[in-house]
């Protein structure tokens, strides 16, 4: 007798991509947390500036602590719970790049800190939600340099900087988001694929 497999509806596949999206979401969180506490340690010249830096990071491993510990017992977040997490990511990646002592807007390099969070999103969520992440990470950067009065809007190199960067995260929320797509287009086809011909059977 064939194994017959049932195709996924949209609302199943987004269910299942959400689930078990959550592990990308999470190690990406990590590796955010271990790059910035490495830089942290291996710039820092003083106790101040350890005292003044890591919190950052600290907020974000209590926050990614909780979140792994539900995941890993079973009890993992709903889709509003992820998306405000992630939201936090930027929030908090933001406030780095606003608040890093002697390196503010578009002189903190820390932006590069944004690439991974939105790959990862992207990787979980459909296109127009990623859309509008994506959208708003670049935003909150450029709110962010013109804050801090490095981005003197004048068309200058700090003007195309700044663009560069913004091009940067959008593709790294396209390409996370357009792999996304086509994962899911190849488990639908191979699940249609496996359905058996029912139709034809009831005829003969």
């Amino acid at each position: 007798m064939p194994n017959i497999r049932e195709v996924r509806t949209s609302a199943q596949a987004e269910q299942e991509d959400l689930f078990f999206g959550q592990t990308v979401l999470l190690w990406a969180r990590w590796s955010v947390i271990v790059a910035g506490i490495v830089l942290v340690l291996w710039t820092a010249k003083s106790i101040s500036y350890l005292t003044a830096t890591m919190p950052f990071f600290l907020v974000l491993m209590a926050v990614n602590f909780f979140l792994h510990g539900r995941y890993v017992m079973g009890s993992p977040l709903n889709r509003a719970m992820v998306v405000a997490a992630s939201a936090i990511d930027v929030v908090l990646i933001t406030a780095i790049v606003i608040f890093w002592p002697g390196h503010h807007g578009l002189d903190n390099q820390f932006f590069v800190l944004y690439f991974p969070v939105v790959f990862a999103f992207a990787l979980v969520f459909t296109r127009r939600v990623e859309a509008v992440y994506t959208v708003v990470t670049m935003v909150a950067y450029t709110a962010a340099c013109i804050v801090v009065g490095t981005l003197p809007l004048d068309g200058g190199n700090e003007d195309k900087v700044l663009v560069m960067r913004l091009v940067l995260i959008a593709a790294m929320g396209f390409l996370g988001n357009y792999y996304f797509r086509i994962q899911r287009r190849r488990l639908a086809e191979a699940t249609q694929a496996e359905q058996p011909p029912v139709a034809h059977a009831a005829h003969a």
